[in-house]
C-alpha cells in the first residue's frame, strides 16, 4: 500500500522573522533574556552589540563571524543569549549618529562586569579623553591612578569590551604614533580622522 503524503506547508522568511520575534518577547516576558544581541553595519567592519539589564555589555569587531563572542558571553554573563535585534536599535541608532558625524559621545548605559580590577580603571577613564583629542598610555596611566602602568594600559585598551563606544582608540603612543587596536589600525585610523574631521 503507498504512503499517503500531505503537502507541507511553506513557511516563508515572514514567518520565521515573526517566530524569531515571538521567541524573543516571550523570553523575555518569561525572564529568560539575559543578553539581548544583535550585528551592525558600520564604516569600520560588522560589530557585534551585545546588551544585558544592565546596559550595553559587548562591542566586538566580528570580521570573521561572532561565534566566538557568543561563546564568551554564553560563558561569563549567561548561557541565556538571543538574538534581538529591536532592543539594541538605541545602541545602533547612535552609532549611526557617531560614524555620520553628528554624535560626540554616546549616552548609553554600560554593564562593565567584563572588565575587572585595574582594566575597569582605565576604561572608566577612556570617557574623558574628549573626541577629536588624543591621549598617551602614559597620560592614562596617571589619570587611572599608576603612572607606571603604561603596559597594562596597553592591556587594558586590547582588551577593552566596549570599543568605539568606550574609546579606546584615542590612546596612542607618547611619540603620537598610533599603536595597536583591538580592531586594526586601519579601524583606529578612520574612527581618528572621522573625529578630526568634525
Amino acid at each position: 500500500m503507498p504512503l499517503m503524503t500531505f503537502p507541507q506547508p511553506s513557511v516563508g522568511p515572514a514567518d520565521l522573522a515573526w517566530l524569531r520575534e515571538k521567541l524573543v518577547l516571550d523570553a523575555e516576558q518569561a525572564g529568560l533574556l539575559d543578553v539581548a544581541f544583535r550585528v551592525a553595519d558600520t564604516p569600520v567592519g560588522p560589530l557585534l552589540l551585545a546588551t544585558t539589564a544592565a546596559g550595553l555589555v559587548r562591542v566586538a569587531y566580528v570580521a570573521d563571524g561572532p561565534d566566538a563572542v557568543l561563546d564568551e558571553l554564553s560563558r561569563r554573563i549567561s548561557p541565556r543569549v538571543l538574538g534581538s535585534p529591536r532592543r539594541l536599535d538605541p545602541v545602533v541608532r547612535q552609532l549611526d549618529e557617531y560614524f555620520s558625524g553628528t554624535r560626540t559621545h554616546f549616552d548609553i548605559p554600560l554593564d562593565l562586569r567584563l572588565a575587572g580590577g585595574f582594566r575597569r580603571e582605565v576604561i572608566t577613564r577612556l570617557p574623558d579623553i574628549a573626541y577629536g583629542r588624543t591621549a598617551s598610555y602614559a597620560e592614562v596611566a596617571a589619570a587611572a591612578g599608576s603612572p607606571r602602568a603604561v603596559r597594562a594600559v596597553g592591556t587594558a585598551c586590547a582588551k577593552n569590551p566596549l570599543p568605539v563606544v568606550v574609546p579606546c582608540h584615542r590612546v596612542v603612543r607618547s611619540d603620537g604614533s598610533m599603536g595597536n587596536y583591538v580592531g586594526g589600525l586601519e579601524a583606529k585610523r578612520v574612527l581618528l580622522q572621522l573625529e578630526s574631521a568634525t
